[in-house]
């Protein structure tokens, strides 16, 4: 761990910046005090927060922080429309060839692989195919759509996150390829990684553990039961925005299926498992990255 490295004073102002790390470990705050230091849009790179119906359990920046800085890309997906890396990566397109400085943060780590080192246009996934994944996994689990998969693609996808395994296995139906084999075919990228400065939030797992605990007691008191009591009469479990940890806990409850407290910790629980992954994933593709722990994470 290079502790030394500091991005508020070691990054140029004139090159595009990534901030990535796991849930709940500050990212967005280093993007605030850069951009205010340095100028710069902040650009969203997480895959819940384009959603439009979940601002408090995805942790999009507040209103007071919008307004702060330049922000772009955060909650303009509607909540029932689908949103790929692919769309994503259509979207970003325009604001690199605008010429502005980007500080791009959040912790999808595709999204960060796609921009640095290409994506493939796969064809996307009829809706009737869709549906019939949907409905597999509900009535069997994700074990036997792991099973049909290529050993590539199991080799290269996280086998424990379920929409990534959906996925490879929808491209694998739709166009008879694995999706490793589509990956072996993959254009140039839109931001090579020796063009930006890329900072990864390297920080001690039960420092963060007791973040995400704190965080989501402060997503309660910001209004999140609301927030998921105005999506009940549309909820739709199979729905990428539904997505959002804490959402279907908090669904649970409204619909009288479990206490608040078990929805909290539940959600907690969850918040955890999907921070552990997250460190999986940045760990095995983001080795040349600059890691960086920030001074409060020793607290």
């Amino acid at each position: 761990m290079t502790r030394s490295f500091d991005p508020l004073t070691d990054i140029s102002p004139a090159q595009h910046v990534l901030i990535a790390g796991p849930t709940a470990s500050g990212k967005s705050a280093l993007a605030l005090e850069l951009s205010a230091r340095q100028g710069g849009i902040i650009v969203n790179a997480d895959a819940l927060q384009v959603y439009d119906n979940w601002r408090v359990l995805s942790a999009r920046p507040s209103p007071q922080e919008e307004a702060a800085a330049p922000h772009a890309l955060y909650g303009h997906v509607a909540y029932d429309a689908p949103y790929s890396v692919g769309h994503w990566l259509r979207d970003l397109g325009p604001l690199l060839a605008g010429g502005a400085r980007l500080i791009i943060t959040g912790g999808t780590g595709l999204y960060f692989t796609a921009l640095t080192r290409g994506l493939v246009d796969i064809p996307p996934t009829p809706e009737a195919l869709r549906e019939a994944a949907n409905a597999r996994i509900r009535a069997e689990g994700l074990a036997p759509m792991l099973a049909e998969l290529d050993a590539q693609t199991r080799a290269r996808i996280d086998v424990q996150n379920p929409m990534r395994v959906q996925r490879a296995w929808e491209v694998l139906q739709n166009t008879g390829r694995g999706f490793a084999n589509w990956q072996d075919n993959t254009p140039p990228p839109l931001l090579p990684r020796a063009d930006c400065t890329a900072v990864l939030f390297d920080v001690d797992k039960d420092w963060l553990n007791r973040r995400i605990a704190r965080r989501f007691d402060a997503m309660l008191a910001q209004g999140a039961l609301d927030e998921a009591h105005a999506n009940l009469d549309s909820w739709d479990f199979d729905r990428p925005s539904s997505k959002a940890i804490g959402a279907p806990e908090l669904i649970a409850h409204l619909k009288g299926e479990i206490s608040l407290e078990d929805a909290r910790e539940a959600a907690t629980i969850a918040t955890r498992q999907f921070a552990k992954r997250q460190r999986t994933w940045f760990r095995s593709k983001m080795a040349d990255w600059h890691r960086y722990r920030p001074d409060f994470a020793d607290n």
